[in-house]
């Protein structure tokens, strides 16, 4: 079943994936009214997380968030399937890192390097960082249940240089690397609830003490990595910036959490800039002190 699935869905979103940029976001303000005004999806725990968020703004100035939310949520999702035919060309343009001499400089120092990112803009697109450098890139991600699918999204990632790793292959993948001596990069994406049996640590996050996501720090530190914070923005519709800021480069030496802090700092600094970019359909807020 997983299987006939998969193929009548595949040419679909291959179709979707060759549409020139300009018919792929009419087709994305199309999805917009459906998913936000047909199908409501998910319009009550993004409503609940802004006000939990955002007490300041009057519930007009969040409504205008929301919307924006929605129309962004609605962009990445059809710019994940355009990476099925993305050139390099076409994703270097649209995708540009400002400030490569700084993860350069960290390359230099011969040591693995620990990416943290939020879900904020197009973090889909950040995987182009591997056309930019030397050493081998990681991702982790939670496995999609149909195999076929996540073949599809794994072969994706490999065309721009980048292997997926799961959450329980990524230190079994660490050491192999490390008794091999090789340098790597490794992409997290830190920024939402932990499962609370796992959780080691609260900290305050807009506005709220909630779980935080330690892994990134705990690997980085166990494994003598590097530690930047890749910070995504938005420049128009269809293009993108990163830049990178260095959280530690000492990891372990800095006190437990302080890396996690820091990185919780970060997210927040950036979701306040411009709220409308962020990843608010999933429940961050659930668990509170």
């Amino acid at each position: 079943m997983q299987l006939i699935i998969f193929l009548l869905i595949y040419p679909f979103l291959w179709c979707i994936s060759i549409l020139p940029f300009p018919v792929l976001y009419l087709f994305s303000d199309f999805i917009y009214l459906i998913v936000y005004y047909v199908i409501g999806y998910r319009k009550k725990i993004v409503r609940e997380n802004l006000a939990l968020a955002l007490p300041n703004l009057s519930a007009q100035e969040r409504l205008k968030i929301e919307k924006k939310s929605f129309r962004h949520l609605c962009d990445i999702f059809l710019e994940m399937i355009k990476t099925m035919s993305i050139s390099e060309k076409e994703i270097k343009k649209r995708f540009v890192f400002t400030n490569l001499e700084v993860y350069e400089s960290m390359e230099k120092k011969q040591k693995s390097i620990a990416i943290m990112m939020a879900h904020y803009a197009s973090y889909e697109w950040a995987v182009s960082l591997n056309y930019h450098v030397t050493f081998e890139g990681f991702g982790i991600y939670k496995q999609i249940y149909n195999p076929y699918f996540d073949k599809l999204v794994r072969d994706i990632r490999l065309k721009f240089k980048a292997k997926l790793i799961t959450t329980k292959e990524t230190i079994p993948t660490i050491i192999e690397n490390k008794k091999l001596n090789k340098m790597c990069t490794y992409g997290f994406a830190s920024d939402q609830t932990p499962r609370l049996h796992s959780t080691h640590h609260w900290q305050s996050f807009m506005g709220h003490v909630v779980p935080v996501h330690t892994g990134a720090e705990m690997l980085a530190k166990k494994y003598d990595m590097n530690v930047i914070f890749l910070r995504n923005k938005r420049i128009s519709r269809g293009y993108y910036e990163g830049r990178f800021e260095i959280i530690s480069e000492n990891a372990s030496q800095v006190p437990n959490y302080e890396i996690s802090d820091k990185f919780i700092q970060l997210v927040e600094q950036q979701i306040l800039e411009a709220p409308e970019f962020y990843l608010w359909t999933h429940k961050r807020w659930k668990h509170r002190k």
